[in-house]
């Protein structure tokens, strides 16, 4: 571990793209908290974008990568170097209220238990909405399909105030989050072999197992481009979230809960499957087939997460289940029609 002097220590994974990273730092010199560091991983970019960094902000630190690592790879990779007692892991599409850290590091402060905090997450084209990615803060059903207090699906949200109050949640989005340093440790990071994709809902499954809270507070506030690195209608991104959402229900449950839910899911897959077929996305499909083989051949991978979650955990299921959607947001939202967090809250 390396010796903490500093508060906070900003994570930017970046992998090509100058006028997004430019914007994002120019952002944050605007910030008035100071006692902070900024690392840019550079994922192997291919661009002139490190350079263009290098010569305009002198006091942000390049950590330099041959290879393209992912999110999770390139944030691992960053809070090896950081200095900073909190670590905030950043998207390097975003722009931020200049005051966005202090609410985020005050949460922290205030109770040891807290992990994480996210700020609410708008989005920068559409001001006025929530963002896809996180919006003001991340939920998940029992099946563990992810969720957000302003997007469920591909349902976004204006934002009113509606979801102003700082309340739990059960994952923070990695557009932007702030975690502790010593949790992160202790966790392992995030899991490498997610790549990109739910992996700080892994995380903060993760943290929830050690007897942690994670939470949101609106009072910190940033906008988010989305989609600058993998788009949002990718069928690798279908890819991605199918295999490590299954993959997540595999290993962070305890064996029998995870069988037990497993098999209303893979229903659900079947489902998905063919409503991408009948909808002629048969590239979408083909990825979903991608997502469900993995998990078959990869045994020698589910078992030693099953081990590493096993040695973390504190927490029963029983006490996690109380944090999640007891019912399938895939019904509630296709079936019911029920198209909101509120309208899911309220539901019977």
């Amino acid at each position: 571990m390396k010796n903490i002097s500093i508060k906070l220590s900003i994570i930017i994974p970046h992998f090509n793209g100058t006028k997004i990273l430019t914007k994002c730092l120019e952002s944050l010199s605007k910030c008035t908290y100071k006692d902070v560091e900024i690392l840019v991983v550079d994922n192997g970019s291919t661009d002139d974008s490190i350079n263009a960094v290098k010569k305009k902000f002198s006091t942000v630190e390049i950590i330099t990568s041959d290879t393209n690592r992912g999110y999770a790879g390139g944030c691992n990779f960053g809070a090896e170097s950081a200095n900073g007692e909190y670590l905030l892991f950043l998207n390097n599409d975003t722009i931020h209220q200049k005051d966005w850290l202090e609410p985020l590091i005050q949460k922290l402060d205030d109770d040891v238990s807290i992990s994480s905090v996210q700020p609410k997450i708008l989005n920068y084209h559409e001001q006025k909405n929530f963002d896809y990615a996180g919006a003001s803060g991340g939920y998940m059903d029992i099946f563990t399909y992810p969720f957000s207090r302003g997007r469920v699906f591909d349902t976004i949200e204006e934002d009113s105030g509606q979801y102003d109050d700082s309340v739990e949640i059960f994952w923070a989005s990695g557009t932007a989050f702030i975690t502790r340093k010593l949790v992160f440790e202790i966790v392992g990071g995030f899991d490498e072999t997610l790549f990109a994709h739910m992996e700080e809902i892994d995380y903060h499954w993760r943290c929830h197992l050690m007897g942690h809270s994670v939470w949101v507070e609106p009072k910190s506030v940033i906008h988010h481009m989305g989609g600058a690195t993998l788009a949002y209608g990718s069928p690798e991104k279908t890819y991605l979230n199918h295999r490590n959402s299954i993959l997540l229900m595999l290993t962070n449950y305890s064996f029998f809960v995870s069988i037990y839910l497993f098999v209303p899911r893979l229903v659900m897959e079947v489902l998905s499957l063919l409503k991408y077929a009948f909808s002629s996305k048969l590239n979408h499909a083909w990825a979903q087939l991608r997502a469900l083989w993995w998990i078959l051949v990869h045994p020698h991978i589910i078992g030693p997460r099953r081990w590493k979650t096993w040695k973390l955990r504190k927490v029963k299921d029983s006490e996690i289940l109380k944090k999640l959607h007891p019912q399938s947001i895939v019904w509630q939202y296709f079936a019911q029609q029920l198209k909101t967090y509120d309208q899911l809250k309220g539901a019977k």
